[in-house]
């Protein structure tokens, strides 16, 4: 193939600043604006109406729906204009009209990580942290400083508080009220949004159900049972919970949950009424 055939495609009417760096590759529809600081990955695709500003770092093969607006600043009365940055990873697929805003204060970052799907009119905050492999339904509105982990799936029309954190392979019923964390591995719906259950379907098509000779996934239950329907509250279960060797989803659950109980963080979301 000739290097022709790998030069960035530019619609005539789409402004891209001399000085941003765009790989091979790269696909920019009509009308997209790409200011000086941003840096687009080979194989990425920028739809119609697409805004990148302020320092925004794209990796390789993304798509960029028409009308996305990343690494704006942030919508935070404290900021006085640093040069915060927003840092998005490979393959992920951003929708129509998704909102990304950058840092608040000098070197602060949002950032996502590779493989997530944001469906449209998603809106990230100033520092939200979202990792591998994330589903968020459309209308997803989230505050600052939330961190989302690995494979969560969020359901639609729903708002995250700010400091929030949501765990790995985590799903979130559409219309939940996300108040506190959402644990690792759980299902939670409701308003305000209450904790139902292990989250059996993704766990099975993780395979975690098969992971050795399925004692994980059996431990998990247990683990959950005792810090969720037993008389004690979390922070006894979790020191009961680490009195035995732990495989490693009931020690990610119980790992996460320590943390959320430490001063800063918002505090596990509790359980629905039995």
């Amino acid at each position: 193939m000739g290097s022709s055939a790998l030069a960035p495609q530019i619609h005539p009417t789409a402004v891209v600043d001399p000085a941003a760096q765009i790989e091979a590759g790269v696909s920019i529809g009509p009308y997209a604006v790409i200011g000086p600081e941003v840096r687009i990955g080979s194989g990425t695709s920028i739809g119609p109406h697409v805004v990148l500003d302020g320092r925004v770092r794209l990796g390789r093969h993304n798509k960029i729906f028409a009308g996305a607006c990343i690494g704006q600043e942030p919508q935070d009365l404290k900021y006085r204009g640093a040069p915060t940055e927003v840092v998005i990873g490979d393959q992920n697929t951003i929708r129509e009209c998704v909102t990304i805003n950058r840092g608040t204060n000098e070197g602060e970052i949002t950032r996502i990580g590779d493989r997530n799907l944001l469906m449209a009119y998603c809106h990230l905050g100033h520092q939200c942290e979202l990792a591998n492999d994330i589903i968020m339904s459309n209308a997803i509105q989230v505050a600052g400083h939330v961190v989302i982990e690995d494979r969560a799936v969020i359901g639609g029309c729903l708002g995250i508080h700010q400091f929030v954190h949501i765990g790995r392979m985590a799903m979130v019923g559409g219309m939940t009220r996300v108040d506190r964390d959402v644990p690792p591995f759980c299902l939670v719906e409701g308003h305000p949004g209450r904790v139902r259950g292990l989250n059996r379907v993704g766990l099975r098509r993780s395979g975690l159900a098969e992971q050795h000779e399925g004692r994980e996934m059996r431990q998990l239950q247990d683990i959950w049972s005792l810090l969720y329907r037993s008389d004690h509250v979390i922070a006894e279960g979790l020191k009961l919970a680490r009195q035995q060797d732990l495989l490693p989803a009931a020690d990610h659950l119980c790992s996460f949950l320590e943390g959320s109980l430490t001063k800063g963080r918002r505090g596990p979301m509790p359980a629905a009424s039995r």
